[in-house]
């Protein structure tokens, strides 16, 4: 893999063209395509290795056996995932991955990182602290969502997250990540349910929206 292609990565960060090289040799590192929902990582899973989204976007899933599903997370290009699991090794994934759309991803096998020679590498440190970044940015990211699905209303969930994302873009018009399908699974409702709320708050005037785009009708 050519540095290029990552080397503004955030787990890169502070790395030196040659450092990035080091690492993605001592981290096997390696890069492959999916299909949309192909599931990349499986609950029940071990893993020794951490993933950054090269193309597309992936969906992290709660599917439990009776079949209801939970969206926790949507991950961009950019953005990471499984890097906790990795970095346990020996800890079952409680999650799916699948992915959103065809994408490509990069597998970086951070397990290793106790298993490399003890002489010190100037870029394992760098990227312990960044690691040590992404998985708090991911905390707060998770942390959020349950501010979402905390209200018992409908509509207080709705605004909840659309709220959040409206300070994240700093516009009360924006794009959101998710389908209606997706949306509602994010938020633990009923597709239908949602549908209903969305149409009773464009027409009580606190929104407008299209599909994905939404624009918020009060001030932020």
């Amino acid at each position: 893999m050519k540095t290029e292609e990552i080397k503004n990565a955030a787990v890169f960060r502070g790395m030196k063209e040659e450092e990035i090289s080091a690492a993605l040799r001592e981290l096997h590192a390696a890069d492959k395509s999916y299909k949309k929902d192909s599931v990349i990582l499986h609950a029940g899973d071990t893993t020794d290795r951490m993933c950054m989204v090269l193309e597309g976007s992936v969906t992290i899933e709660s599917n439990d056996i009776w079949g209801s599903r939970t969206i926790l997370s949507h991950v961009g290009k950019g953005q990471y995932f499984a890097e906790i699991y990795a970095l346990l090794q020996n800890e079952p994934m409680l999650v799916d991955v699948t992915a959103n759309e065809d994408c490509r991803i990069l597998f970086l096998k951070i397990g290793s990182l106790n298993a490399l020679r003890e002489d010190f590498a100037p870029w394992k440190n760098k990227l312990t602290v960044n690691l040590l970044a992404i998985s708090a940015n991911k905390n707060l990211h998770l942390s959020g969502r349950s501010f979402h699905t905390s209200p018992k209303t409908i509509r207080g969930r709705v605004m909840s997250y659309l709220n959040a994302v409206a300070l994240q873009k700093k516009s009360n018009e924006f794009d959101i990540l998710f389908d209606r399908q997706q949306l509602a699974d994010y938020l633990n409702l009923e597709r239908t349910a949602l549908s209903k709320e969305l149409g009773k708050m464009q027409k009580d005037g606190l929104i407008k929206f299209r599909k994905n785009r939404f624009r918020l009708l009060v001030s932020i």
